[in-house]
């Protein structure tokens, strides 16, 4: 046993003295057969982190280093990988490469396997422990990465939301105050002149503009000082629809609903009334790809605990992906949506203590809105 021992400690400094000598081949070799990007920044690291690894190989053959050294050595390569953003798969390929060239020069060897076996053995356990260590550190840092690129986009949202409040303020302060001032003369024309033709379409145009000011307003205010009140939602929707007649007689859609009894809720009224309105706009809207049968479907339900309304369509279905985020700010599926009207519903509907979800397949879109009592 203790021949075996000294045969195996004579193969392996004979393989060192080998290797040692045959070092810069060797790097070349593993080089030209590996894999690398034209813009990776730390191509000219190859050479270097080679005989690093080279040199603990060595050193670990002769017992001279423990496995778990090599892991400052993989932090330095797993920290230039993430870095240079290149795909880890890349890194394996090109160690095993490594590995390969330092198994082909082992033929050089007219020794059996058995008598190879244990440098064969200490190369493996070698290579697989640093490829595991890069690997582990390169997957810690990217996920890092990604948080912080997720933390970066979640305050550039705040920072873009903390603007358009701003721009809302002063947009607002300059337009609205003359809006008011058309809207007034408007029913001052109406009441002298009731005869004069285009005149309501005027004052309900002039009502949905007033409409989409109030939605970028909203945006930018957390808290509305506004009491909250006992209201019945039938008469709201009514007078909704009402609000809405125009635009529905000039769209061709028709909205159905039935709603069995009173249904009392607890809220602002006029910041419902904005929920509603705008998922009703929102699918007249997306009506306008049909030709015919453009209808929309309100339906009311009512438990001990929650109020339920839910706004259906027969319109085009919305992509899963867009599903997934159509509540968040600035993402829309219109060509010149702003991306701000569901945000705002979302808003409204939790500070009433609700939630609102949409659902959509080939049949129809639902917006349903829950309210707790």
């Amino acid at each position: 046993m203790m021949g075996g021992i000294c045969i195996v400690t004579l193969i392996e400094h004979k393989i060192c003295d080998y290797l040692i000598e045959h070092n810069m081949y060797l790097l070349e070799e593993w080089k030209r057969n590996s894999i690398f990007s034209e813009d990776d920044p730390f191509r000219d690291e190859f050479m270097r982190n080679g005989e690093a690894v080279f040199a603990f190989l060595l050193a670990y053959i002769r017992e001279e280093v423990s496995l778990s050294s090599i892991e400052e050595m993989a932090y330095k390569i797993a920290k230039e990988r993430a870095n240079a953003d290149s795909n880890i798969g890349n890194f394996v390929y090109n160690a095993n490469i490594g590995r390969t060239a330092l198994f082909k020069r082992l033929y050089d060897f007219n020794m059996t396997i058995v008598d190879l076996q244990p440098v064969i053995n200490k190369i493996n356990m070698c290579f697989d422990q640093f490829i595991y260590f890069v690997v582990g550190q390169y997957s810690e840092m990217m996920s890092k990465n990604l948080e912080e690129k997720n933390k970066f986009i979640d305050e550039t949202h705040k920072e873009r939301l903390t603007i358009l409040g701003q721009m809302s303020a002063s947009f607002v302060h300059e337009f609205r105050n003359p809006l008011t001032s058309v809207m007034g003369f408007i029913k001052l024309l109406k009441a002298d002149h009731p005869d004069t033709p285009y005149l309501d379409i005027i004052s309900h145009e002039l009502q949905q503009l007033n409409f989409r000011i109030s939605q970028f307003l909203l945006v930018s205010k957390k808290d509305l000082s506004i009491e909250k009140e006992e209201f019945d939602l039938n008469e709201l929707i009514h007078t909704i629809i009402e609000f809405l007649y125009p635009t529905l007689l000039n769209t061709n859609v028709i909205i159905s609903y039935d709603f069995p009894k009173q249904i009392t809720v607890n809220g602002t009224r006029s910041e419902l009334r904005q929920v509603i309105l705008n998922i009703l706009l929102n699918s007249i809207d997306a009506l306008e790809v049909n030709k015919y049968n453009k209808r929309i479907y309100i339906d009311m339900n009512e438990t001990d605990k929650e109020v339920g309304i839910t706004i259906k369509n027969n319109g085009p279905v919305i992509p899963r992906d867009k599903i997934e985020t159509i509540f968040e700010p600035f993402v829309t599926t219109k060509t010149y949506g702003t991306g701000i009207g569901l945000f705002v519903c979302k808003q409204i509907v939790q500070k009433h203590n609700g939630h609102i979800t949409c659902t959509s397949s080939d049949d129809c879109t639902s917006f349903t809105i829950t309210l707790r009592k």
